[in-house]
């Protein structure tokens, strides 16, 4: 009885203990899950940092990617509505706001490339085209910008502006050295035109006090003076064909006034950014002119402030390339200069995202270059690889037996 009453109090004792040992498994089980899961969700929820606060960096990092991506919008400086700047800002409007990193682009009318380069230095504007001689002034900080050179870059230079000198014919206007005298439209104050208008002067040994009269009209105003008489002649500094000037034709007779000989090697001398240029007789998109006519030009370049971001230059620059190459150009002047010249001597330097797509650009030239000399190389080694086995067939044949 006493062996049957130890044995049971002994098997009650194990019983016992292993029912203690299953709960304190479960209870470490639990809690090792229970601290396994709040060590995941502490770094789940808490990044890992590195060295010197790396965290901290990556985040400021990521803030300033983020702020990269965030679209600009642009307000594009061009010209008078009359000339050729006004039209091409209109026409590279959708183009620009086809990029992801611009929000609106406005186009706006203004005095020209003089307003268009204070303006983006006064943060008024942030695109604007302008004449290569008030650009080359201004990046001087000569002239009208004296003692202050303006910050600019260029994105791309484009088509000529020609200088067009224009009188009524019945003025006796036939050359520059005829101004003398005369009531003359020289362009709004400020203006590329009017710097043209001056240093054309200067060369053929002119100045304002020799004029008759100066009128600081633009090309409409210059329009309207000449066809009530009360200007004998103007100055149309522009692409070609200048639609007032087309304008000016149906109604009144006028000469076209050329700009040359000791004149145009004057003013090419002394402002290297000029170069000669001939308007050509019978092209009905230039005038129809029964004979041609020298003179000079100006390039055109296309500018922004230094400050605006690489990646937003370098895409404007991109999509105003691919626009020049697909064939849907809608204004006249943009048609007058080859692509690939974009970038070619220019007076004011490039953006560097600007530049950063013509190198992108002339690698991948390279590249189709390489590819298709490669082509041409395997086409003539499979064509001698063909004709070595017609010369070989050949042989074979001669030495076949004759039937």
């Amino acid at each position: 009885m006493r062996l049957r009453t130890g044995m049971l109090f002994a098997a009650l004792g194990l019983s016992g203990a292993l029912l203690a040992g299953c709960g304190d498994d479960a209870d470490d089980k639990a809690s090792s899950e229970s601290q396994t899961s709040s060590s995941s969700q502490q770094s789940e929820s808490t990044p890992a940092q590195g060295e010197n606060g790396s965290t901290s960096q990556s985040s400021a990092s990521d803030t300033a990617s983020a702020e990269q991506a965030q679209p600009v919008n642009l307000i594009f400086g061009t010209g008078g509505t009359g000339g050729s700047y006004y039209p091409i800002g209109g026409a590279l409007k959708s183009v620009f706001e086809a990029s992801d990193l611009v929000g609106n682009v406005q186009v706006v009318s203004t005095g020209a490339s003089v307003q268009n380069i204070n303006n983006i230095t006064d943060g008024l504007n942030q695109i604007a085209i302008v004449m290569s001689d008030v650009a080359y002034d201004a990046i001087k900080g000569q002239n009208q910008f004296d003692g202050n050179p303006a910050d600019i870059k260029a994105l791309a230079g484009m088509y000529p502006n020609v200088v067009q000198v224009v009188a009524t014919a019945d003025s006796g206007i036939h050359s520059i050295a005829d101004l003398k005298g005369k009531r003359v439209g020289v362009g709004k104050v400020g203006s590329g035109v009017e710097q043209s208008a001056a240093k054309v002067l200067e060369s053929a040994g002119l100045s304002y006090d020799d004029l008759a009269q100066v009128s600081h009209t633009g090309y409409a105003d210059s329009v309207t003076g000449m066809s009530n008489g009360n200007i004998d002649a103007a100055f149309f500094t522009s692409g070609v064909p200048n639609s007032s000037i087309t304008g000016l034709m149906q109604s009144t007779d006028i000469t076209f006034v050329p700009v040359s000989g000791d004149v145009a090697s004057k003013l090419l001398e002394k402002y290297p950014y000029y170069e000669n240029y001939e308007i050509p007789a019978g092209a009905p998109e230039r005038y129809d002119l029964g004979s041609a006519v020298d003179t000079v030009a100006i390039r055109n370049v296309m500018i922004v402030g230094s400050d605006m971001r690489n990646d937003v230059a370098e895409d404007l620059t991109k999509r105003f390339h691919d626009y020049l190459e697909s064939g849907n150009v809608s204004v006249g002047a943009l048609k007058q200069f080859d692509p690939a010249s974009m970038n070619q001597n220019l007076v004011v330097p490039l953006h560097p995202g600007a530049e950063a797509y013509y190198a992108t650009l002339a690698e991948n030239g390279d590249a189709a270059k390489s590819q298709s000399d490669s082509d041409a190389m395997a086409g003539e080694a499979s064509g001698s690889d063909a004709s070595a086995s017609d010369d070989g067939q050949g042989k074979a044949e001669d030495k076949a037996p004759q039937s």
